[in-house]
């Protein structure tokens, strides 16, 4: 017996350092909770899709830790992501599920309230690029986009701002729309059932993706309609619709590049990181997990029947478009800035 233990110890150095960093890394995980924190709230696109990734997730991290989710809403995902970056757990237990507009906020919202500098998260990968659109009641003033730069249409916005309150303001701002927003609703969820009682005309900076899934309903009896794609090239189904997009309404190139910086968190729809100081090997793992993930047949049928989109990137590419965003010249981000303001 003491010969084998000796034998065994005088292999350690030969074994892999990936074979021993995944042994560290199983054993870390095992038998511990890893919590995906939410930055948006309960029911709404980001939930939906950050419960349905928590519930395969957890087979494919070594040790096969349980998986909850948790959520933290307010001013637009900007607490949650607040959280991440200084109170959160840093051993690599805690995974955000961010909204993409936190990811901007230092560079187009209110830098103040910012904790964290999107350039120093870990990134793990993204859940799908979105498309956001305007949806209105088919009895709603105006019948089409471009009557909407004529006639007034009400819709609401959440109390924390982000896409909602946003997308709606950079339209009115830039092509001259004529969106009356009412702020105030506790997220995507109340808005809608505004929309349904008649309440509201619609709701704009949706991702389709989320509410052709919630309320498919909606499309089908026609209730409500998609009025116009907030989105540089368009998803392909809505296009072939027929539903215009936004920018080919811009009528400078300077228009059009204000509306494309703010549409960038689109492409990033639902990101996923990891705070700077958790340990480079289990991030990896993370990483590997969560794109396994993305390709477990199970995970990719159970998307399909729920209707939610699946169009993953890897950590590295989320990581390469954040910071390719703030690259954006200073002047277009400093229009972008106006745009965005509700009072301009």
């Amino acid at each position: 017996m003491k010969l084998r233990a000796f034998l065994a110890a005088a292999c350690l150095p030969c074994l892999a350092p990936a074979a021993l960093a995944q042994d560290r890394v199983e054993q870390f995980y095992r038998g511990r909770t890893l919590t995906v924190l939410v930055s948006n709230g309960i029911g709404g696109g980001f939930d939906t899709y950050a419960r349905h990734v928590a519930r395969f997730l957890g087979a494919h991290v070594p040790g096969k830790p349980n998986v909850v989710v948790q959520n933290m809403q307010g001013a637009g995902g900007v607490v949650g992501t607040n959280w991440i970056a200084t109170v959160g757990a840093k051993d690599g237990t805690v995974l955000g599920a961010v909204h993409p507009a936190a990811l901007l906020e230092p560079l187009l919202g209110d830098a103040g309230k910012v904790k964290y500098d999107p350039a120093q998260f870990q990134y793990i990968g993204n859940a799908n690029s979105d498309v956001f659109v305007c949806v209105t009641r088919a009895d709603a003033p105006a019948k089409t986009f471009a009557e909407a730069l004529e006639k007034e249409v009400i819709v609401g916005a959440a109390g924390d701002a982000a896409s909602l309150r946003d997308m709606p303001t950079l339209l009115n701002n830039v092509l001259g729309a004529k969106f009356r927003i009412v702020s105030g609703y506790d997220g995507s969820r109340a808005i809608q059932i505004a929309i349904e009682r008649g309440e509201l005309h619609g709701q704009c900076g949706v991702a389709w993706s989320a509410i052709s899934a919630v309320h498919p309903d909606w499309f089908a009896s026609g209730l409500v309609r998609p009025f116009v794609q907030e989105e540089i090239n368009g998803y392909p189904a809505l296009n072939a619709m027929g539903v215009p997009r936004s920018v080919d309404f811009a009528k400078t190139a300077e228009q059009r590049g204000v509306l494309e910086l703010g549409y960038s968190q689109e492409v990033i729809g639902r990101p996923y990181l990891m705070a700077r100081e958790v340990p480079r090997d289990r991030v990896e793992a993370i990483r590997k997990a969560f794109a396994d993930t993305f390709r477990d047949p199970a995970f990719l049928a159970e998307s399909k029947r729920i209707g939610l989109d699946v169009t993953p990137m890897t950590g590295e590419q989320v990581e390469a478009y954040v910071a390719k965003i703030h690259r954006t010249p200073p002047d277009i981000v400093a229009k972008t800035r106006k745009a965005l303001r509700p009072d301009d």
